[in-house]
């Protein structure tokens, strides 16, 4: 008699790890708050068997687990914030807690390594080290990188490390793969134009700054459709402008905030680079100080092409070759899984929410994760685990 698959036997036990999902969406914590997440996540993984260190990079925690003499050794990772957003979804686990929400599926991520934790826990059908990483904070507040500071390598070795992540879109369950740059850096500058105030009615008397940052603007456009190769994918936006009050008065300055992204690290340089040379131009033309404020946020996502070439291979046995996408387009936003895999070899990897006109996008206060994904992501996990750590 054969052992069941890793899809029927956590299928077996589904409806425990879908409660689970709906009670941490119902309790939401932001990034590095995620204290009553990382009791729940901690007590289910204790009673499973693992050994368990906590407070690594604030809240986050991982799970170890030896079984036989095997010496390699695995990470598996998801994350555990929610998003400071106002749940409107009318469900009835929807979010309690005011202003906080899972709108990027974290709740779902979380629930799927669980699932995948309490099977290999019962079964126990492989030989070497795993190591689950719940990580706090992933939106916007780098708790990776935090838990890197924490020595997260140096006291839990891997191999190679993994992550997944839901995007709706895809059709659900459908699992997306991408070798090399597969999520953009993610920066962003402030810049404050310096003019001169002065009456509406006498423009000639003041320095105005809302032209010099209309001027900007379109100047800003042109880097990318001038400067960077057209092969190289990179995005520039002003997402705010912020100047004066009334319309008689020529304002004394102007704020204006970037979001800038590129594929590539060297796009990613010559970006920064080429937004502080014409800013600075584009101020000293109109006769105005320009004071440039540039953040380095989360790094190009580079999946190892070995690795994500063994995680396909994967998804190909589990679902089969018809429910995998092979070399997806990458994506332009972040993911601080990038800094994990500048130390470690590995793959990001997607699981669709689901496709349609009706499917709603993460970071909407509509949004919800697709419970029919945790049999196939956790199961995903299972025999991820079970090949990479060979008996």
């Amino acid at each position: 008699m054969h052992d069941p698959s890793p899809l029927d036997a956590i299928a077996a036990f589904a409806d425990d790890i879908v409660t689970l999902r709906h009670q941490i969406h119902q309790h939401p914590e932001l990034g590095f708050e995620e204290y009553q997440t990382s009791d729940l996540v901690a007590d289910r993984l204790l009673s499973w068997g693992y050994e368990l260190t906590r407070d690594i990079g604030g809240t986050g925690l991982v799970a170890t687990l030896r079984v036989g003499d095997g010496q390699r050794r695995l990470g598996l990772r998801a994350d555990m914030d929610a998003l400071p957003i106002q749940e409107q979804t009318g469900l009835p686990y929807a979010s309690v807690h005011a202003g906080k929400m899972h709108a990027c599926g974290h709740d779902g991520h979380t629930a799927m390594l669980l699932g995948a934790a309490r099977y290999l826990a019962a079964t126990r059908r492989f030989s070497g080290t795993l190591n689950l990483i719940f990580q706090p904070a992933e939106e916007g507040l780098a708790g990776a990188k935090r838990m890197l500071d924490d020595g997260l390598f140096e006291r839990f070795p891997c191999d190679a490390i993994f992550a997944m992540h839901n995007m709706p879109g895809f059709a659900e369950r459908k699992l997306v793969f991408h070798a090399g740059a597969f999520m953009a850096s993610s920066d962003r500058a402030s810049i404050t134009l310096h003019g001169k105030g002065g009456h509406g009615a006498e423009p000639h008397k003041a320095i105005d700054p809302v032209v010099a940052a209309a001027s900007i603007v379109l100047g800003l456009q042109t880097i990318v459709a001038r400067n960077v190769d057209a092969q190289h994918p990179a995005v520039i936006t002003v997402g705010s402008i912020k100047s004066g009050e009334v319309a008689n008065v020529v304002p004394q300055s102007a704020q204006m905030e970037l979001s800038i992204r590129a594929l590539d690290a060297g796009v990613r340089d010559l970006l920064e680079a080429r937004i502080r040379a014409l800013v600075e131009a584009q101020a000293q033309s109109f006769g105005l100080r320009a004071e440039i404020d540039y953040w380095r946020g989360y790094p190009v996502l580079v999946n190892d092409a070995g690795q994500t070439e063994f995680a396909q291979r994967v998804g190909e046995e589990l679902v089969g070759s018809e429910n995998v996408i092979a070399d997806a387009r990458p994506l332009m936003g972040s993911e601080d899984f990038a800094y994990l895999l500048q130390h470690c070899p590995g793959s990001y990897l997607l699981i669709g929410n689901g496709a349609g006109e009706q499917v709603c996008t993460v970071h909407n206060p509509g949004y919800d994760f697709n419970d029919r994904c945790i049999v196939t992501g956790a199961a995903y996990w299972a025999l991820l685990t079970e090949r990479f750590l060979a008996a």
